[in-house]
């Protein structure tokens, strides 16, 4: 089976990697645009995100399969929060999608990100670190390390894979009976 990831990210890749572990998947990258702004900050954004990443990926390698994964930040009323999504498409344009873990964000975050800033640049601004995104992100530096970036969407990919799993086995059961 041949299944498109919606970025090289290391973290989405990883997550997607370990999520298929014995499935026989060949996985391919494939670094495209997720057609909203590179820093999305709604719930509907960030879904629509991960849309595009999985439909895109899919199609541009001719996959059975594609994920995708986006990551956000939505502001609410108990405050800032990280937040995540993933959707995973097929051939025949079925789609399923998930949501993952949201862990609160420091409020004095807000005012950059409405002016344009993306979490990545305000995280190495706030660790004095490069490269924070494709390592433990957001959430390993605020869960001191519990919980890093790539388990954050490997939790999503399971999501993902368990429902497609779950419906084409249903599929299958119809068709012997």
């Amino acid at each position: 089976m041949k299944v498109a990831i919606g970025s090289q990210n290391a973290a989405k890749v990883g997550a997607v990697e370990s999520a298929l572990i014995g499935w026989g998947a060949v996985l391919h990258p494939v670094p495209v645009p997720s057609g909203v702004s590179p820093q999305p900050l709604s719930d509907e954004e960030t879904l629509q995100g991960a849309i595009n990443r999985a439909r895109r990926a899919r199609e541009e390698a001719a996959a059975d399969l594609g994920i995708g994964l986006e990551g956000g930040v939505v502001d609410s009323s108990a405050g800032l929060f990280l937040i995540n999504w993933g959707a995973l498409v097929d051939q025949s344009s079925r789609q399923w999608v998930a949501g993952g873990a949201r862990i609160p964000l420091p409020s004095s975050f807000s005012t950059p990100l409405e002016e344009g800033k993306e979490l990545g640049e305000l995280m190495e601004a706030f660790t004095s670190r490069t490269g924070v995104r494709s390592h433990e992100g957001a959430v390993g530096i605020f869960t001191a390390g519990l919980v890093n970036r790539r388990e954050m969407f490997l939790h999503v990919a399971k999501l993902l894979i368990g429902q497609y799993r779950f419906d084409t086995q249903k599929e299958n059961r119809s068709h012997n009976t």
